[in-house]
């Protein structure tokens, strides 16, 4: 009888990743980064055990915004108050704040439960080529043949 092979947490093996998200678009960096986070690029993917590796985004100010959504794709957010209700287009994010653009949204990607949280603090955004993770080792991955 053949049985399906399970990961448990203290066996699984991590590496590190450098990509880089110069005028790649956003929604194809997310889902790439999203998938390498959750573990889905190996064979030991299970879904109830965190088996992804960690992810450096680089570059973070270069994401390409596709067709209008620099205009019109809008983020909203509550603070809970009356009239509370605040709105940022995507250009004015990345324009303002672009790491937590793509964090935002690989993190939308990601399971919305303990477990997800848990994947979302392995990916670490910085704007600029340099990143403070060099002692990792981490590889440099094209993401250009796997979108």
């Amino acid at each position: 009888m053949r049985t399906t092979y399970m990961a448990k947490p203290g066996e699984v093996e991590r590496k590190w990743y450098v990509v880089d998200a110069t005028d790649v678009p956003l929604g194809r960096l997310s889902a790439v980064v999203a998938s390498i986070l959750r573990g889905k690029n190996k064979p030991t993917f299970t879904p109830n055990v965190d088996t992804g590796d960690n992810v450096i985004v680089i570059n973070a100010e270069k994401v390409a915004l596709t067709g209008k959504k620099a205009k019109n794709k809008i983020y909203y957010r509550h603070s809970r108050f009356i009239g509370g209700l605040k709105q940022r287009t995507a250009g004015d994010f990345r324009e303002k704040d672009p790491e937590k653009l793509i964090e935002t949204s690989v993190k939308g990607m990601l399971p919305h439960n303990s477990l997800g949280h848990k994947i979302g603090l392995k990916l670490h955004v910085y704007t600029g080529a340099e990143h403070t993770q060099q002692a990792q080792k981490p590889e440099v991955l094209d993401i250009s043949n796997l979108i």
